[in-house]
């Protein structure tokens, strides 16, 4: 749940930061949003969580 609301709040300060600077037009960025939205809703979308899981826990595993 905490991977998730920081992956949450991680793409949208990247979404707002492409709208703002990027070049990234407002209508791309709802197209993006709703395509997400309905993707969640999919079939895949567990497959998508266990994999951003298991990158998060690789990224955790490696020593500075």
């Amino acid at each position: 749940m905490i991977v998730s609301f920081s992956a949450v709040v991680i793409l949208g300060v990247i979404v707002f930061l492409l709208v703002k600077k990027g070049g990234l037009n407002m209508g791309h960025a709802i197209v993006c949003v709703l395509f997400g939205f309905f993707l969640a809703g999919s079939s895949a979308a567990p497959s998508i969580r266990d994999g951003v899981q298991g990158a998060v826990q690789l990224i955790k595993e490696i020593d500075f």
